[in-house]
This record gives C-alpha cells, sequence and structure tokens, in this order.
C-alpha cells in the first residue's frame, strides 16, 4: 500500500511539483489550501488543474489548529513545502501531527542545505538556523521524520549560470560574473527529480529518521564546470569577470532584502561549497540515486540542452 499523502504549501514554487509528483507515483494525494487564497486567480487555477488531477483539497490554515488536525487525520505522509517566510510557522504542523497521532513520517521544508552542517553565513544562516530548530522540534516531539537536502533548484540556477540575483530565464551568451575561482562544488538538481527521489522515500523504512541528501554524481559541478557546458553547446567562450569573495561579501551588506539573501546563497554555495563541504555521514544519512537508480535523472548538461 503506497502512503496517502498531504502536501502543505501546494501553491508555491516547489509545492505544486510535491502535488503533481505525488500524484504520479500514485498516492493518494491531498493539498491544504487557504480558501482565501483561491481569490487569486492564478492560485485558482492551479487548485483546479489539482483537482483535475484526482487530488482532493482540503481547506484550512497552519493557524486553525482544528482544521490543521482534521486534515492531517486523514493521511499517513505529511510533505511541508512552506516558503522562507513560514518555517517557523511549521511548529503548528509539528502540534497538529503529535495531537493526530497517525503521521507515519514527516517531512519539513528543508529542499536545499543541509542546515546542522552549513558553513555559510548571515543572511542565508538566519534560514538555516529556523530550519534546524524545526528539525530539533520534530526530534523532540519523536515524529517519525526524513530531511531531504537536494541542494540547488536548476530551474533556479541554471538558467543564469550561477548568478541568481540577476534572474535570467536562459544563460548569457555574452559574459558571465565567475565568483572567487568559479571552482567551489555546487549541487544542482531539477525540482522534478527532487520531487521524484522524495516520493521513493516516504515510504522507504532506509530513509525513517535519516537525511536523505540528493547527490546524483553528475550534478556535483562548479560555476566553471556549468560554464564550460554552455560555452561547448553554443560554441562560443563568455567574457568572464571574476568577482572576489571580498566584493562579494561587500555587495551582500549592501544588497536589499531578499536580494541579500540570495547572493549569501550564492556565497554559501558558490564560494564556500557548502553543499559539498562533508562527507555524508551513513549514521545519519542516505545517498538518493545510490538507493534508486532507477530514478532517470537530468544531469546538469542535459537541462541546459533546452536553452540552446
Amino acid at each position: 500500500m503506497t502512503s496517502k499523502i498531504l502536501v502543505i504549501g501546494a501553491t508555491g514554487y516547489i509545492g505544486k511539483v510535491f502535488v503533481e509528483g505525488s500524484v504520479k507515483s500514485g498516492h493518494a494525494t491531498f493539498a491544504l489550501v487557504r480558501e482565501s487564497s483561491l481569490t487569486d486567480p492564478v492560485k485558482a487555477e492551479l487548485v483546479q488543474s489539482f483537482k483535475d488531477l484526482g487530488v482532493t483539497i482540503l481547506y484550512g490554515s497552519l493557524n486553525e489548529k482544528e482544521s490543521l488536525v482534521k486534515a492531517i487525520k486523514q493521511v499517513d505522509v505529511v510533505i511541508s513545502s512552506l516558503g522562507r517566510t513560514q518555517i517557523l510557522d511549521q511548529v503548528n504542523i509539528i502540534d497538529a501531527i503529535k495531537e493526530a497521532g497517525n503521521v507515519k513520517r514527516f517531512l519539513p521544508s528543508e529542499f536545499g542545505n543541509d542546515v546542522d552542517r552549513t558553513v555559510a553565513i548571515e543572511p542565508a544562516l538566519s534560514e538555516f538556523i529556523m530550519k534546524a530548530q524545526i528539525r530539533r522540534a520534530i526530534e523532540a516531539a519523536e515524529i517519525p521524520y526524513t530531511y531531504v537536502v537536494t541542494g540547488c533548484f536548476a530551474g533556479f540556477f541554471i538558467p543564469s549560470l550561477g548568478q541568481c540575483h540577476l534572474r535570467l530565464r536562459t544563460p548569457p551568451t555574452d559574459k558571465v560574473f565567475i565568483y572567487d575561482s568559479g571552482d567551489a562544488k555546487a549541487i544542482i538538481n531539477t525540482e522534478e527529480d527532487i520531487v521524484a527521489y522524495t516520493m521513493k522515500a516516504v515510504d522507504d523504512p532506509r530513509t525513517l529518521n535519516k537525511i536523505l541528501y540528493v547527490h546524483p554524481p553528475k550534478n556535483i559541478v562548479s560555476q566553471n564546470d556549468m560554464v564550460s557546458l554552455w560555452e561547448g553547446k553554443i560554441g562560443k567562450t563568455l567574457e568572464k569577470t571574476y568577482v572576489s569573495e571580498e566584493e562579494l561579501l561587500k555587495s551582500i551588506q549592501e544588497a536589499q532584502h531578499p536580494m541579500d539573501f540570495v547572493m549569501g546563497l550564492i556565497h554559501a554555495v558558490l564560494v564556500q561549497g557548502d553543499l559539498t563541504s562533508f562527507t555524508i555521514d551513513p549514521s545519519v544519512g542516505v545517498e538518493a540515486s545510490e538507493l534508486y537508480p532507477d530514478v532517470k535523472y537530468t544531469s546538469v548538461d542535459e537541462f541546459l540542452n533546452q536553452f540552446v
């Protein structure tokens, strides 16, 4: 029997991919939606698309404990994909799971860096500390969990060749900023592959009370690797401007929120090598592509083909 899955934060960037991926993998899928959000025509259309897929829409809110407990009692697994501003609100989910008493697995909103092993600085560090606080609250409540550590979202990192603050939709064909030496190794996965690996893990006893690291070997790349792959595809060498760590740190201090966070992420991932600064401790973590070799993941190289 596959678990029944509830996605909280279902209309968000990664949340909608979780809803679709849960359905695709054969799970009875539920989405918690605030009724007030349906006044937004884009979200209303998205919720209708969920219904068309056979998703059960449950109306409720993180601040309405009764509706939250009622929703949770209908499922086996809860996946939170709440955004940055709501990380600490997950204590309400933890309380509701504890009261409901039926949840086999909780996957809090992670899907990025390993917040217990990070070397990031502010302002990114504050968010990672909040995620770590949620981990400790889950463990204190003795709720079964899996923490999914995925590295960067391909849709965010690859079109900009790591220059995330520029919010490019397609990679540049003229020039690129390289941070520090450009050699720090990052980990970059497509949103769909992150969800595919997560869906494999939700019922797997090997991932119970563990960290699932999504570290497929072809997606461990530096900024220089990304740029070189892109140059090979377009048959052209980009003009490179090297940004020192000191210059980047100054830019972070001068940037407005949320751009300071995005640039802080660049510093953590592409300068400090935050995603690859450690080896996986088998007592606490497992690697997804080793556990699930049947998942045919999209490599960074393959992802770039769509822009040629």
